[in-house]
């Protein structure tokens, strides 16, 4: 199934290494939750957001970790992602979600808005180079009206392997230009006050 879809270019396509490794991503953080880890944070902040049953999008889903736990807690969920391999191991793990192998940059889900959009697990550093004002413009046309983009990622310094620098004073110029108004921003998923230790940023918008 997904191997047979094509292949779309972002930063994170340069560092994933096909079904195997979406395999391997999916066992560690088995690993972590058998060893006890608290894996639900973003999960618990955007249940938080919006009573159930919402409407959300899980834009960057991955293997569908926060999906899946968003739709248990009884949200009606899609999760995109542009990672094939990925999305075919979120499928073969979650029956009930709805899983779309999809590039953000270019997502157009047909009459579809959502309470709240999320890009959670570092999706904005791992964007194709030059894409993230048009990945939020397609995130805030699938927003309805009172709708909010949530985002979380590493900040300069403290990003993954492979993936971008963006600051926050980057992501805010270009979610001014998509049109979006900041509501809050936030240091972790468990709403540490800004600028915490500088390593992570969390950041609310609307559209204006």
């Amino acid at each position: 199934m997904g191997g047979n879809l094509p292949e779309i270019r972002t930063r994170w396509s340069e560092v994933s290494g096909g079904i195997d490794a979406a395999n391997a991503y999916q066992r560690r953080f088995d690993e972590l939750a058998r060893r006890g880890a608290d894996l639900d944070g973003e999960a618990r902040f955007v249940h938080g957001l919006r009573e159930a049953p919402a409407r959300i999008l899980d834009a960057g889903c991955g293997t569908g970790r926060v999906a899946t736990t968003l739709t248990r807690l009884g949200h009606d969920v899609v999760g995109v992602d542009a990672d094939a391999a990925m999305i075919e191991v979120a499928r073969e793990r979650d029956e009930v979600t709805r899983f779309v192998h999809a590039d953000l940059s270019t997502l157009s889900l047909t009459a579809q808005t959502f309470d709240i959009v999320m890009m959670a697990g570092n999706v904005v550093p791992f964007l194709a180079d030059g894409t993230l004002v048009e990945v939020l413009r397609r995130m805030r046309a699938h927003l309805s009206a009172d709708g909010l983009l949530v985002c979380g990622w590493a900040l300069p310094g403290h990003q993954p392997e492979g993936a971008a620098a963006v600051s926050a004073q980057d992501a805010e110029r270009a979610a001014f230009a998509a049109d979006l108004s900041l509501v809050a921003r936030y240091a972790s998923w468990d709403a540490q006050p800004w600028p915490g230790d500088g390593s992570w940023a969390l950041t609310l918008h609307r559209p204006r």
